[in-house]
């Protein structure tokens, strides 16, 4: 059977297309046209730069037209603490490490405003891994303290890119926290998810050892090594830990822009309970699945995305993984909502087994003969002041930083009925301690509590930390108890 269309709609069909040709010839949006290359894309406007400190990022650009873009930026020289206790002196851009989160898309015109304060000691510059010219940046971007100085670039390539300092010593000023992440998104934007996040790693160099009290200086020679002190996730130990954690829901999509300041290690950035379900590589248009770590060099980035399945604390880790529980490379995303057994069931069967032996293990000691003079509490305050600062250099990656423990790995320190039930077993696990079975506020525990190397004043001020903390009983131990415990036949 033959079907004829009849003259008259043929016509109907001629006009409408007419029409809806002389519609959309009407709409001046640069997404009606194609342009070979960025650099041709036209600016609509002019706006101010929304910049985020970290953990956060800015909202995002959507479909929004290419425009001059106005990042206004100060560089900050000021004391910040490493971890609690040990205070130095930081170099920022924006008064944070990493510097403020800068998200443009292509085709935009930045015009850099790059302020020295006028407190700063020394002169910097920027050097963007985004910008298409000199240096990047740094040799038009030269500012003295009290000065500004700008500079205007075209982004023409979509990606995540590194931003850092590059005045001499190069290495020292990026090694004093002077990096940053600025994003070009693609025309039309990423696919929307539901939480962004921005998490930078770095590593650090200290004239003392990791957790050592006092305000440290920058050590060139441990640089130059390549021997970090600190190895840490937005400048500092902890910082996305506790009250500071990352959150989200079951089921919804993650995506977190991660950067590598360095100046010197790769980053071998791993979700402990997670699996990358994307990997934008090296921050570019490569799209890798399925990725259980992924490898971010100094000086690079990369996006990864993934959807949360079932709520818990999941742990963000440099999967080298001293530099995680030993210098500070952890982050804390913690999930709520329904369980979801189909996907995760939990704890099925209990037996007996013993992690890595039978043997306690041990913390090495330094091997120096000459034990190193040690500061006294003179009062409960202090005992109170150094033992938070043993705590947060010894304890927190397991415990946490409100004693909160990670669940099924490592048990509450806080209102833990164990804990306070006998203090010369506390002091003996410090001492020698601990492998097997216990239960702690009526949840069983099957972990290794290391030895730890810590003279009898340092854990006679932690423990009382712990205990006159998070609803604990208040007792106050003495290097007296604790010498007592260590001498015990």
């Amino acid at each position: 059977m033959k079907f004829k269309i009849k003259q008259t709609s043929l016509k109907n069909v001629a006009l409408t297309i007419g029409a809806m040709a002389l519609l959309t010839s009407c709409v001046n949006t640069q997404s009606d046209k194609t342009y070979e290359n960025a650099v041709d894309i036209p600016v609509n406007q002019e706006m101010v730069a929304e910049l985020t400190d970290p953990p956060f990022v800015p909202t995002p650009v959507g479909n929004r037209l290419a425009k001059k873009l106005i990042v206004d930026l100060e560089i900050q020289e000021r004391e910040g603490e490493m971890v609690s206790g040990v205070k130095y002196i930081y170099w920022t851009f924006g008064g944070t490490v990493p510097g403020s989160f800068i998200r443009t898309r292509v085709g935009d015109e930045i015009e850099f405003r790059l302020k020295n304060h006028p407190d700063n000691k020394l002169p910097h510059n920027i050097d963007l891994h985004a910008v298409n010219g000199p240096g990047g940046g740094a040799e038009s971007s030269f500012v003295a303290p009290g000065h500004e100085k700008v500079f205007s670039f075209k982004t023409l390539n979509p990606g995540l890119y590194v931003y850092h300092c590059a005045t001499a010593p190069v290495g020292m000023h990026i090694a004093n926290g002077m990096y940053g992440l600025i994003l070009v998104e693609p025309e039309g934007g990423l696919p929307p998810v539901d939480k962004e996040y921005y998490i930078m790693q770095g590593d650090f160099y200290t004239e003392g050892k990791y957790g050592e009290r006092g305000l440290q200086a920058f050590d060139m020679q441990k640089a130059i090594d390549e021997n970090a002190d600190y190895v840490v996730f937005n400048g500092h130990v902890g910082a996305m830990t506790g009250d500071n954690a990352l959150t989200a829901n079951v089921g919804e999509t993650v995506r977190l822009f991660v950067g590598n300041g360095g100046p010197n290690l790769v980053s071998s950035f791993h979700v402990i309970g997670e699996i990358f379900d994307k990997v934008y590589v090296e921050g570019g248009d490569l799209v890798n699945d399925n990725v259980q770590t992924t490898l971010i060099p100094a000086g690079g980035a990369a996006i990864v995305e993934f959807r949360v399945d079932v709520p818990g604390s999941f742990i963000l880790v440099d999967h080298s993984i001293f530099r995680a529980f030993n210098k500070g490379a952890l982050a804390v995303l913690n999930v709520q909502g329904e369980e979801n057994e189909k996907v995760f069931a939990g704890e099925i069967y209990e037996g007996i087994y013993q992690p890595e032996g039978s043997v306690i293990q041990s913390m090495p000691t330094s091997g120096s003969s000459k034990p190193k003079e040690e500061i006294k509490a003179l009062s409960f305050e202090e005992k109170m002041k150094f033992g938070k600062d043993k705590y947060m250099a010894t304890c927190v990656a397991c415990h946490q930083g409100n004693g909160q423990g990670i669940e099924g790995a490592f048990p509450p320190l806080a209102n833990a009925d164990y804990l306070n039930a006998d203090v010369d077993r506390a002091i003996d696990i410090v001492l020698h301690g601990k492998s097997g079975e216990i239960t702690v506020n009526g949840k069983k525990y099957n972990s290794v509590m290391t030895a730890q190397a810590l003279s009898d004043e340092d854990v006679a001020n932690v423990l009382t930390y712990v205990y006159n903390s998070w609803g604990n009983n208040k007792t106050d131990v003495t290097p007296e108890m604790v010498n007592a415990v260590r001498n015990r036949k």
